[in-house]
């Protein structure tokens, strides 16, 4: 069966992958249908090869002399051919400016070609990652990083939930982004493609507003901003993070795909959206955006 074994090589990375990196926190599946339709063939269950490439992401966070803890996604994709081919990997980090991410890109795909082709390698530039991270984190980042958070500090005690509406989602490109945007922010939330489009993003109020910013500038039929939640949290309190975590009340952003039907198997289940939303205390919010009351 052509694939077969490069399904079966990620199948068992995979496996490795989320024994390595065993939390949320650390290792975030970006789309759960990918993974059945992979895991299906991988396992002779199915013959039809997967539809789309498998994604997920990668949270590193290094010790970093003189700097501390810096955080660093790693935003990953299967090809259907790897490990024949490498796997498009790209490293992202609000500690570095864009020409130092830009470079320590280019510098571990030299690495990964020299070292890595035809086998499997995520776990390969994870461990680059941490071993080169002190290279890229300059003097001149950490001064900017300072800049960014004096700016954002009385914004980052509130925690906000924006709820987007779109009129639709199909966009491959624009559906990676919201994936790779939400993950390099740290926000967990929800995205449901097809018409309509549903985005739920939360965490500080300043990236919330960051994700807005970028996600407004695409190209959309319309797109707006249905309903915001904002908390002001105790900025005397030493614990911001505990704060803002008992406030969320999502995982890290997942794409979610509702029993997906129509002629164009892009209208969700609205009631199975309900459900969803109920189970995690925002069933109000359905009314909202669809002028009807869930059931």
């Amino acid at each position: 069966m052509a694939g077969q074994e490069e399904a079966e090589a990620q199948l068992a990375e995979l496996e490795l992958l989320a024994s390595m990196f065993p939390t949320q926190e650390e290792f975030t599946m970006n789309d759960h249908l990918a993974f059945a339709e992979l895991r299906d063939y991988a396992e002779n269950r199915t013959a039809s090869v997967p539809s789309s490439n498998l994604q997920f992401t990668i949270h590193i966070v290094s010790d970093i002399p003189d700097s501390g803890m810096v955080s660093f996604s790693l935003l990953c994709a299967y090809p259907l051919s790897y490990p024949k081919v490498l796997p498009e990997i790209s490293i992202r980090s609000t500690s570095l400016c864009r020409s130092q991410q830009v470079q320590m890109n280019a510098d571990m795909n030299t690495y990964l070609k020299e070292n890595c082709i035809g086998e499997v390698c995520v776990f390969s530039a994870a461990e680059w990652v941490k071993e080169n991270a002190a290279s890229y984190v300059s003097k001149e980042t950490e001064t900017v990083s300072k800049i960014k958070e004096n700016d954002a500090s009385s914004k980052d005690t509130v925690f906000t939930r924006l709820w987007i509406y779109s009129h639709h989602i199909y966009n491959k490109q624009k559906r990676k982004n919201i994936l790779e945007w939400s993950s390099e922010l740290r926000l967990t939330g929800f995205s449901m493609p097809g018409k309509p489009g549903v985005v739920c993003v939360e965490g500080p109020q300043s990236l919330c507003e960051e994700f807005w910013s970028r996600l407004r500038r695409l190209s959309w039929r319309r797109i707006f901003i249905t309903h915001r939640e904002d908390i002001t949290l105790d900025s005397t309190s030493e614990n911001t993070d505990g704060q803002m975590q008992k406030h969320r009340r999502f995982l890290p952003l997942e794409e979610k795909i509702f029993d997906a039907h129509g002629a164009r198997g892009n209208h969700m289940d609205l009631g199975q959206l309900y459900q969803f939303l109920s189970e995690r205390g925002c069933g109000d919010v359905f009314q909202l955006y669809f002028g009807i009351e869930g059931r």
